[in-house]
């Protein structure tokens, strides 16, 4: 709609845009080539004509051809409205053409000129982004609003800016994260006008803050960038690792996680297969398989594989790290060997058998339903072992010959504990194991290192009548699926002993303590 001269239209109203609204449109019988889609302008306004447009303090003219070039928009509608008016009064077309006046700012605008003009407007920093944005939304410029979306993120992470590309970011282990969740203005589709606004009666763009994270560190999160680049980083200690995971995390980059965490991959010639270690709380369940590999004695016999999900492209034999001090050794009747966790760790333990019973086909949890729904469902249970169908408890323990254990900061093994005939349940020669099925010695003689001078005796640990305890300071077991008569389901998890860190008493705990500040 034309405007009598001297009026202003200052942002008051955005016009409504049509998709049609009579918009000539360049005949489409002949298909055009590459160089003709970019040079080709189409007539919406006559190109030759010079329309002038005050945006703030300064005056802009722009042609027709200059306006057309990014059109259909505010500026190409509101001057055809004239154009059309004058032509159905019979005026004169030059004095027709009245001034478009828009209170925004002249600066911005004049990158926006230059954009209609045919050069490419590259952001400089988040603040520019921001208001080429927001403009170019406003006056529904369709070119400018698409290169835009495609451009870098510009963003501030404590006190660096950053300018990060949009395809570091297309990997689906690391999307969606805090940027498309955060500021999912700047990742909605370029159709919707300020997502979440009505258009209508939309005086003035809203003001858009430039992306920033002041509590975050621009250093850990520069690294962060090379890595999800390819570029390795130099690990320097564990407490820059948990700079960096606790920054992955706070920026949902799960992919990214999955490769910082402390893990091992080697190949085991001697079993043949490829291990994976990895610690208690990094395991998750979407990441856990496990292998049938069945024997003529125990057809039910697999073992637990692990694959880091976004990472890994096949599974691993798990090697499981427990720390903390969380494990407690109990060497009962008959040989046979369980393992008690405490606090976190238990839990955690809990909810690894309940994963590993889904993945068997078994129910989570052992619990009667009626029960279940009269004490509040399975969530109200206490996390532990005992109430998978895998386990009880305490939960079976296999040390073969082949586990290298320090016991009181001394290497310790079964031959020298005088335990090499004692057969094992995963089918060598000389291990101690959960089962009560095999011909235990009466004795098991457990030496006190020779650094301890205040005793030269040998203690002996009765297993066929007293209990003796090992606290654990940090243990690996590999976690291996049997067949088992009389259980509470056809098949148990044990844990088989890899590498054990243990103490057998108090006194041998506070030998190894070390007094603060060194």
């Amino acid at each position: 709609m034309a405007r009598p001269a001297g009026d202003q239209l200052n942002a008051h109203a955005a016009p409504a845009t049509n998709g049609h609204m009579g918009i000539s449109r360049p005949s489409s019988s002949q298909p055009l080539s590459t160089t003709q889609l970019i040079s080709h302008i189409p007539k919406i306004l006559p190109h030759e004509r010079v329309f002038p447009i005050q945006i703030g303090s300064e005056l802009f003219k722009l042609s027709g051809a200059s306006l057309s070039s990014d059109a259909p928009s505010y500026f190409s509608q509101y001057f055809l409205c004239q154009l059309k008016q004058a032509e159905e009064n019979g005026e004169d077309i030059s004095n027709a053409i009245r001034t478009l006046s828009i209170d925004r700012d002249p600066d911005t605008f004049k990158d926006i000129a230059l954009h209609l003009q045919g050069y490419h407007v590259k952001p400089r920093d988040a603040t520019h982004f921001v208001r080429l944005f927001a403009d170019a939304q406003f006056y529904r410029l369709p070119k400018l609003m698409s290169q835009l979306y495609e451009e870098s993120i510009f963003t501030t992470i404590g006190e660096r800016q950053f300018e990060i590309p949009r395809e570091l970011f297309n990997d689906p282990g690391n999307s969606p994260n805090f940027f498309s969740l955060g500021f999912a203005v700047f990742f909605s589709s370029p159709d919707e006008l300020f997502p979440g606004l009505d258009r209508e009666g939309l005086l003035r763009p809203p003001s858009i803050v430039p992306p920033a994270i002041p509590t975050r560190n621009g250093d850990i999160f520069a690294e962060l960038l090379n890595l999800l680049r390819g570029y390795p980083v130099n690990i320097r200690d564990e407490g820059h690792r948990a700079e960096l995971l606790r920054d992955c995390r706070y920026f949902n980059f799960k992919g990214l996680e999955q490769r910082l965490i402390p893990h091992q991959i080697s190949y085991n010639l001697s079993r043949r297969r490829h291990e994976i270690v990895l610690r208690l709380r990094d395991i998750l369940k979407s990441g856990i398989t496990v292998a049938s590999e069945p024997t003529a004695l125990d057809p039910a016999a697999g073992w637990v594989n692990y694959a880091r999900p976004f990472v890994d492209e096949k599974s691993y034999e798990l090697v499981l790290e427990i720390g903390d001090e969380s494990t407690r050794l109990q060497f009962g009747p008959n040989g046979s060997i369980r393992a008690e966790f405490f606090g976190e760790v238990k839990t955690r333990v809990a909810k690894l058998f309940e994963v590993i019973s889904t993945k068997l086909n078994l129910p989570p949890t052992t619990q009667p339903l009626g029960l279940l729904m009269a004490q509040g469902g399975a969530s109200s249970q206490p996390a532990t072992p005992g109430n998978t169908p895998l386990s009880e408890d305490l939960v079976r323990v296999v040390m073969d010959p082949e586990a290298s254990v320090t016991l009181d900061g001394r290497a310790w093994s079964l031959e020298e504990a005088g335990n090499s005939s004692v057969p094992s349940s995963a089918g060598g020669p000389g291990g101690v194991s959960g089962g009560g099925e095999q011909n235990s010695p009466s004795a098991l003689l457990l030496s006190v290192p020779a650094s301890q001078p205040f005793s030269r005796k040998r203690r002996r640990v009765d297993m066929n009548g007293g209990l003796e305890e090992w606290i654990v300071r940090t243990g690996q077991w590999r976690l291996r699926i049997q067949g088992v008569k009389n259980g509470k389901a056809a098949v148990e998890c044990c844990l088989v002993a890899v590498k054990l860190d243990a103490m057998s008493s108090e006194h041998a705990r506070n030998l190894q303590r070390s007094f603060l500040g060194g």
